[in-house]
C-alpha cells in the first residue's frame, strides 16, 4: 500500500539522520548508508549461490508475490488464473486473515499472498506487522525460490517519480522506527540494499529508486526527516518489513512499486490516491505480469 502527505519542506539532499551518529565497526563486505555500515540484504554473492556453482542448473520454479491490498492483486490473480486455497488446505494457522492464491504460470508454480481482512474493523490489514506475518508464515511453508513484493507507493517529484512510474526499489529502510540509542538507531532504520536484478532493469526498464516504509499514512517532521536521510524517492507501508524477513531467511526478493500520488505534490494525498488506485493497480498489473515473464526459465543469477 502507499503511503504520503505532502512534505512540509522539500530538499533532497543528504538530510540529517534523527537518530545518534556513533559509527561501529561491522564485518568486511557491509554497505555503508546513512553514515553507518549495514548488511547488505540477502541473496550472498553469486560466488556463493547454489545455482552459481552448477551453470544450467536451478532455474527458478517457485515465486512468491506478497501483495497489501485486495484491489491491488486480483487483477494478477486473473491475469495468472489463480485459485483461492479453501480453508481445508489452508498453509496458514487457524485463526490467521491471511488469503492465498495458487497456480501453474508456464513453467513457475506461483503462489499470492495477502494479510487479508482484518476481523473487528473488515478492512485490508495493511501495515509492517501484517506484511511481516504473512511473509514469514508463506516463506516456512512454501520456500519460495524468489519473493516478489508487488504493490502501490507515493513518489517524490523531487526524485524524478510520476503517478503510473513503475519503480524497481535498489534500497529499503524504515522512516518511523526511532531509538535514538547508539547501534539500536541503525537497528531501527533497517536499510539493506535489496537483491541486485540488473537485467530486470534493463530488459523491462523500471525505474530504481530508494524506498522507505513507514506504519502512518501521514508524516510526522521526525517521519520526514527520516525519509529524507534514506534519500527516498517512493515510500510505502510494507516494504522493508517484508525485505526484513526475506532476508533474515535468505530469499532473494524482489520490489515492484506503482506510484498512485505524488507526495510533495498539491493535492491531497487520500484524494489522489483513491482517484488513481485503478489506473495505477492497472499499470502495476502490466509490470508484474512482465517481470513474471522474464524470470521464466531463469535462474536466479541470472536476474
Amino acid at each position: 500500500m502507499r503511503t504520503g502527505s505532502p512534505l512540509l519542506r522539500l530538499s533532497f539532499g543528504t538530510g540529517s539522520s534523527p537518530t545518534c551518529q556513533r559509527r561501529v565497526a561491522l564485518p568486511p563486505g557491509a554497505i555503508p548508508l546513512l553514515g553507518f555500515k549495514l548488511p547488505a540484504m540477502a541473496p550472498p554473492p553469486s560466488s556463493e549461490q547454489p545455482d552459481a556453482a552448477a551453470p544450467g542448473a536451478g532455474a527458478i520454479s517457485r515465486v512468491l508475490v506478497v501483495m497489501a491490498m485486495e484491489k491491488e492483486a486480483m487483477p494478477l490473480v486473473n491475469k495468472f488464473k489463480l485459485v483461492e486455497a479453501p480453508a481445508r488446505e489452508s498453509i496458514f494457522p487457524k485463526g490467521a486473515p491471511w488469503t492465498r492464491f495458487y497456480g501453474i504460470y508456464k513453467d513457475l508454480h506461483l503462489d499470492l499472498v495477502m494479510p487479508g481482512k482484518d476481523a473487528v474493523f473488515g478492512v485490508d490489514s495493511v501495515g509492517t506487522v501484517s506484511a511481516a506475518l504473512v511473509t514469514y508464515a508463506s516463506i516456512q511453508a512454501l520456500k519460495p525460490d524468489l519473493i516478489i513484493n508487488a504493490g502501490t507507493a507515493g513518489g517524490f517529484k523531487a526524485k524524478g517519480a510520476s503517478v503510473k512510474d513503475v519503480f524497481l526499489a535498489s534500497d529499503v529502510a524504515f522512516h518511523d522506527r526511532r531509538i535514538p540509542i547508539p547501534v539500536f538507531d541503525m537497528y531501527g532504520i533497517g536499510a539493506r540494499k535489496t537483491f541486485a536484478a540488473p537485467n530486470i532493469l534493463n530488459e523491462l526498464n523500471f525505474k530504481l529508486g530508494k524506498l522507505s516504509t513507514g506504519d502512518s499514512l501521514d508524516m510526522s517532521p521526525q517521519d520526514e526527516e527520516a525519509i529524507l536521510s534514506n534519500d527516498a524517492t517512493i515510500k510505502d507501508m510494507e516494504g522493508a518489513a517484508v525485505a526484513y524477513v526475506a532476508d533474515m531467511f535468505s530469499t532473494p526478493a524482489i520490489f515492484v512499486k506503482a506510484v498512485t500520488d505524488i507526495v510533495d505534490g498539491d493535492k491531497p494525498t487520500a484524494e489522489e490516491f483513491l482517484n488513481n488506485l485503478i489506473s495505477v493497480t492497472a499499470a502495476l498489473d502490466v509490470a508484474v505480469t512482465k517481470l513474471v515473464d522474464f524470470i521464466c526459465g531463469k535462474r536466479i543469477s541470472d536476474l
